[in-house]
Parts: structure tokens; C-alpha cells; sequence
């Protein structure tokens, strides 16, 4: 891990980046029902909130794991939201 600010980064990209293909979705899906993408989004800004406050805080015992947990975490959530989007 290089750094808490690369971490945050990468969780609001990735998470933001999933974000943006449900909208563009939903551009190109104008007469479908928006509401299972409206569930993703939802999702996606949850995730992004509970990663980021895993990783504010600021007591743990070894920071390399916690860290590289986060990064997992993001990993497996990530991909069952791309999941979600290719279903639709």
C-alpha cells in the first residue's frame, strides 16, 4: 500500500467510475426503468462511505493488513456492482 491518500483516491474512483456507467446507462436505456441502477448508485454510495471510514481510523494494531483489507474490500465490492451493471 503506498499511501491512505492513494487508498481514498482509488475508492472514489473506482466507486465513482461505477457511478457514471449507471447514469450513462440509463442515457442509453431512456424508456427502461431506472430504479435498478437508482439500487446500484445507492450501493456504491454506501460502500463508498463505510470503505472511507475504515480507513479514518486511526487505531489499529497492523495498518499494513487493515489497509490491505480495505483494498480487498474495494476489489470485491467493485466487482459485484460491475456485476450488477452487466445484468441490466
Amino acid at each position: 500500500m503506498a499511501s491512505i491518500k492513494n487508498l481514498k483516491k482509488d475508492i472514489n474512483y473506482v466507486l465513482g467510475d461505477i457511478i457514471e456507467e449507471c447514469y450513462t446507462w440509463e442515457l442509453m436505456n431512456s424508456k427502461a426503468d431506472s430504479s435498478s441502477t437508482e439500487a446500484i448508485v445507492n450501493e456504491a454510495i454506501e460502500s463508498f462511505d463505510k470503505l472511507v471510514e475504515k480507513v479514518n481510523v486511526k487505531k489499529v494494531a497492523d495498518k499494513r493488513a487493515h489497509f490491505n483489507a480495505i483494498n480487498k474490500e474495494l476489489e470485491e465490492t467493485a466487482s459485484n456492482l460491475i456485476k450488477k451493471i452487466n445484468k441490466l
